[in-house]
């Protein structure tokens, strides 16, 4: 679950009076409508951040768990972009992010995480209500709405997610799936799980990546790296890094070793890949056990005065 979901709301009443991506469900001043599945209580911002919500906590739902197995998929679907939470930059806690022009293509490894009946029925950033029950999702970067697959990488199994709302912002966080979404893959109640999410192209849903295609091994989960990151290995669970930095010169990935070694860090080392023709050495932590460790070798690694890794997950 995103823990600095709260805390991020508080930082985004500025943002959102010019139309920015992040979390308008917080402060949108309309009552969302009735839903069979419960009442929607409406985001009162005339109130602190501590009373704006129903709960004070977030979890699942209050009476007993749905079966997730008769909720239909999300049919992926040509959408104009919305009018709320696609400006071109914004920035939440001190970062910048800036939203992709198009969602085709896209697909990145990275740890997922879940929000559930606390925002339940409050705005999302598109200004639509969110439903805990819907088979959506909150992204960063990828336009509002769009259509993905996220495929739990530790299990295999997957679901279409509609995107329309923007986060999570906490640490080595990729996307926050819906309650619906993450029981479908098997996150909850673990919170986090390690995660492949693929944009879906909704003139050709059923395509990959060219680049992709032949990296993928046969009866497998489908995991497509990004441009900057390795193919998938052909078997095993995955494993979860922290990137330090990624150089073209071997010599000055050699450096950072040497820089990350004398600060205190073991398990420091380079992976080299060919990217487009050239050869990228990337100086990476790890394997780290969980995403609990590599949350906590984030922290010591910002830190030492060494910036703020990536998440990198290979198989």
């Amino acid at each position: 679950m995103s823990a600095s979901r709260a805390l991020l709301l508080a930082a985004l009443g500025l943002a959102l009076a010019a139309c920015s991506g992040p979390k308008p469900r917080r402060d949108a001043p309309r009552t969302p409508p009735s839903s069979p599945r419960g009442d929607r209580l409406p985001a009162e911002t005339s109130r602190q951040q501590s009373e704006r919500y129903h709960k004070d906590q977030d979890g699942g739902p209050d009476a007993p768990a749905i079966d997730v197995s008769k909720i239909p998929e999300p049919v992926p679907k040509a959408e104009p972009r919305s009018r709320y939470g696609n400006r071109e930059t914004y920035s939440v806690l001190g970062r910048s992010y800036r939203v992709l022009p198009d969602a085709r293509g896209y697909s990145e490894r990275g740890v997922a995480s879940w929000y559930g009946n606390k925002f339940h029925g409050y705005m999302t950033s598109s200004f639509e209500p969110y439903d805990m029950y819907a088979f959506s999702a909150a992204h960063k970067t990828l336009p509002l709405p769009s259509y993905a697959r996220v495929t739990n990488l530790e299990n295999g199994k997957s679901v279409v997610v509609r995107v329309n709302d923007r986060g999570p912002f906490h640490e080595n966080r990729l996307i926050d799936l819906s309650y619906a979404a993450a029981v479908k893959i098997g996150v909850w109640p673990k919170g986090t799980g390690l995660v492949e999410v693929r944009a879906i192209d909704p003139e050709r849903p059923d395509a990959l990546p060219p680049t992709q295609v032949a990296s993928i091994a046969p009866s497998r989960p489908i995991v497509p790296a990004r441009a900057d990151e390795p193919p998938p290995s052909a078997g095993g669970a995955p494993r979860i890094y922290l990137q330090i930095g990624a150089f073209g010169d071997r010599a000055n990935a050699e450096r950072a070793v040497a820089n990350a070694t004398r600060a205190g860090l073991d398990r420091v080392d380079i992976q080299s890949a060919t990217v487009d023709g050239r050869t990228v050495h990337r100086v990476r932590v790890g394997p780290l056990p969980d995403v609990d460790a590599a949350d906590a070798m984030t922290e010591r690694i910002e830190q030492l005065g060494l910036g703020a890794p990536r998440v990198a997950i290979e198989r």
